[in-house]
């Protein structure tokens, strides 16, 4: 199945529950005012509205037709959290899960000092939405879930209340501490995104033409 198609799936059924359709267009961190280059390619997933369009009406992005690489600077972090709509039909059980993460992450890209750096949705379902985040430091992720002045804290409990472990909806998290230097990456005829979006995005050298050149093991 497509993205397009998973989209599509839950969109329909965000129909059937009135001014909460606009909640899945919003699964993505736009760039900060501040960082007007990384803003030129980072876009809206699930929206289609700020790309640029060909004759033929389609969405386009600024594809890179060369091999192209990412560097960050020190450690960082890859934190993955996602959901899993167990009963659908139960709009009310899960729809507040769903709608608490654009919120989540509309307060992260305007507090860019809390240390995210760039996040994206995917999905391994239809009903299976999952947001790939990166963070400059673990701490910083930490302190955002266990503060309680904002949105994340206050989500959480609320889940307990409505859901707990009932089976209704399914929630999940990974969380990846990436020593500085300790990745590799390749993007070939892509738009900028990933972490070539979280950190810089630089054509690769003779020097990195391989995976353990770019690892630093050759």
């Amino acid at each position: 199945m497509t993205g397009e198609q998973s989209v599509g799936g839950l969109r329909a059924m965000l129909d059937d529950v009135p001014g909460k359709a606009e909640a899945a267009v919003a699964w993505h961190v736009p760039a900060a005012a501040s960082d007007p280059q990384r803003g030129t390619e980072r876009r809206t997933i699930l929206t289609t509205a700020n790309h640029p369009r060909d004759q033929r009406g389609t969405t386009m992005a600024t594809i890179h037709r060369k091999r192209m690489t990412a560097d960050i600077e020190g450690d960082f972090v890859v934190f993955l959290i996602g959901m899993r709509i167990n009963r659908p039909w139960k709009p009310w059980k899960w729809l507040p899960v769903f709608t608490a993460m654009p919120r989540m992450l509309g307060e992260l890209r305007n507090r860019p000092e809390m240390g995210l750096l760039e996040a994206r949705l995917a999905f391994f379902s239809p009903l299976s939405p999952v947001v790939i985040q990166y963070w400059r430091s673990f701490e910083q992720l930490e302190a955002f879930a266990r503060s309680k002045d904002a949105t994340h804290f206050p989500a959480w409990v609320k889940f307990n209340k409505r859901v707990g472990s009932n089976g209704d909806v399914g929630i999940w998290h990974e969380t990846y501490l990436v020593p500085a230097g300790s990745y590799e990456c390749i993007y070939n005829n892509m738009p900028r995104v990933g972490l070539a979006v979280a950190g810089e995005h630089i054509p690769v050298t003779a020097k990195k033409e391989t995976a353990p050149e770019r690892l630093g093991r050759e």
